[in-house]
């Protein structure tokens, strides 16, 4: 027990304990590393994986050897597909650590995704490479029979209707384009998706027409007429005998929006819409 001093002033013997500073230093450290380490793991798991980076690089300032926050660093970089920054904090690990069974595994497992994110990528170049070269291909034919064509900002959603080579990188194979059938006096409209050039306006007429809607019957392929609108803002009669190739060819007509809008009415109206088109082009 402490003994008193002679002067009755308390204790004689009081222990004083020294810490060790750096020590505590050390330990706090440990333990603000393992927390890091703990958290990376929980977001890891939770898919939190940019904060699963963050955590690990907390931990790696103050431990750049630890082989968790390195195998948890790269295993968030792969889940987000960031090959490049997957492999170095693998490769790092593993030179701390070059027996390390799990960031062993975590290599291969890199390296396989790597090669699938290579192949996508090639399959997705090949494809821009292809559509550019189809695109060309098509502007070519396009020149080549002398039709003029172009793009507006109200183009219409026709599906999967575009116009196209029969092979797509042959400029001289058949060329097919989607045709509007309008009926302008009735506000109806038949769609062809590939009217090859090669085929005449009364060939889809014949199976197109009578009209369920055409109650007086004035719509029939010997009856009607079929008008176009010109380059410079007219009509040209199209001949139902002509094939597409000739009627295109000339120059006059041109596609906009990849389709060609062909006018039908029928023979005995036809003078009063010309008329009537005229007026409105003149308003």
């Amino acid at each position: 027990m402490p003994q008193d001093r002679e002067d009755g002033e308390g204790p004689t013997d009081v222990q004083v304990v020294e810490l060790d500073e750096e020590e505590e230093e050390r330990k706090e450290k440990a333990i603000e590393e393992a927390c890091y380490v703990n958290r990376a793991l929980c977001n890891l798991e939770r898919k939190n994986h940019r904060a699963c980076n963050l955590d690990c690089a907390a931990a790696l300032r103050l431990n750049p050897t630890n082989i968790k926050a390195w195998y948890r660093a790269s295993s968030a970089c792969l889940a987000l597909d960031k090959i490049l920054e997957a492999e170095d904090s693998c490769a790092r690990g593993l030179k701390i650590d070059p027996k390390n069974a799990a960031l062993k595994t975590l290599a291969t497992k890199i390296s396989k995704r790597k090669q699938t994110i290579e192949e996508q990528e090639n399959r997705r170049r090949e494809r821009e490479q292809r559509k550019m070269a189809e695109k060309h291909t098509l502007k070519l034919a396009l020149k080549a029979r002398n039709i003029p064509s172009r793009v507006t900002n109200e183009r219409p959603d026709a599906e999967d209707a575009i116009m196209k080579l029969a092979d797509p990188l042959d400029p001289s194979s058949t060329l097919s384009v989607p045709v509007i059938f309008l009926y302008p006096l009735h506000m109806q409209s038949d769609f062809i998706k590939a009217f090859a050039e090669t085929e005449t306006l009364g060939e889809h007429l014949s199976y197109i027409l009578p009209l369920p809607w055409d109650e007086k019957g004035e719509y029939t392929p010997e009856s009607v007429e079929c008008y176009i609108e010109t380059v410079a803002g007219g009509l040209i009669k199209a001949g139902k005998k002509l094939s597409l190739l000739k009627l295109l060819k000339s120059g006059k007509i041109e596609i906009v929006d990849g389709m060609l809008r062909v006018q039908v009415v029928p023979r005995s109206k036809a003078q009063g819409w010309i008329d009537d088109f005229k007026r409105r082009r003149l308003a």
